[in-house]
Formats: C-alpha cells, structure tokens, sequence
C-alpha cells in the first residue's frame, strides 16, 4: 500500500484510539506503518507485532516469520530458521513466532491501545503519551521490540507520517 492510502486508509482508528486514550496518534500510526510495512505485511489484521502465546485462543494467534534481535545464542522460540552473532554483540535471530491475529484494523488497534495501557512496563511511556517522538522513545527503551536501532526507526516513521497528514 502506498503510504498516502495508508495514512488515509488507517487515521481514523489512530484518532479513535487518541481519543480515548490521549496516546498520540501520529505515534500509533508511525508503530503502525513500521510494523506492517505501511499495511503489507498486516497479515491477520496484525497492525502491531505483537506477541501471542500458546494459550491465546487459536483463532487469535498466528505462527509468523519474524527478526529478532538478542542477548544470548540459544533463545528457544517455535521455529528457529537461523541465528548469526552480530559485531554489536548480539545475535540475530529469524524464527516463526507467534503473533496475534484479528478480525478487522479497528481490533488490532484497540488491542494494541490497550497492550499499553494494562502492560506495567509501559508505565514511564504513557507519562509522554501525548508526544510521538517521546513515546516512541519510551516503548523501545521499555522493551517493544528486540532491534537495537527500533526508536529511531520509529521516530523516522513519525517524520514520514506527519509529513503525510491531511492539511
């Protein structure tokens, strides 16, 4: 999808999310495009990346390929297809994990609102809900996700998000 559909496309649920939950929804959006690859890769409505578990019901959750970034050499997922140490240090992972699946964008967003709001490890992020670039900042210090570059990334996203806002 074009970005300009996608920001067209998707806004909406941001400003609905922003609305009751004061989370920017420049930032939501930015999470949103990075995340889905501007609605690519939103296999199953999945917006977020965000992880499911064996015991999230069936129909809500999906084995995905995905990149991680960690600490140690033997982390256990699903499927591991490949693991390469880093000159950083750290070891890049690609796996099949799981992820949450849902049935429309307007679900996926919610649930990615309220993964925020009931996660205590976002605590210092909802402080600066209001600010993308410092919610950003906040999530990828938090722990969101593994890649060691992800708040700058995301505040990359921002730019081009709000660069692409209806006047």
């Amino acid at each position: 999808m074009i970005p300009e559909l996608f920001v067209k496309t998707y806004l909406p649920y941001a400003k609905a999310v922003e609305y009751e939950t004061k989370i920017s929804a420049i930032a939501i959006m930015a999470q949103a495009a990075l995340e889905s690859g501007w609605g690519e890769k939103a296999v199953g409505n999945m917006m977020f990346g965000v992880k499911a578990y064996l015991s999230t019901p069936e129909n809500k959750r999906q084995l995905i390929t995905t990149t991680e970034y960690l600490k140690v050499p033997n982390a256990k997922f699903p499927v591991v297809i490949s693991v390469t140490k880093q000159p950083n240090g750290l070891y890049k992972y690609k796996v099949k994990d799981w992820f949450r699946k849902y049935d429309s964008p307007e679900e996926s967003f919610l649930d990615h609102a309220k993964f925020f709001l009931t996660n205590p490890r976002y605590a210092e992020a909802l402080k600066v809900k209001s600010d993308p670039y410092a919610f950003c900042d906040a999530i990828a210090a938090a722990g969101y996700a593994t890649d060691p570059n992800y708040s700058q990334v995301l505040r990359d996203m921002v730019k081009s998000i709000t660069k692409r806002l209806p006047k």
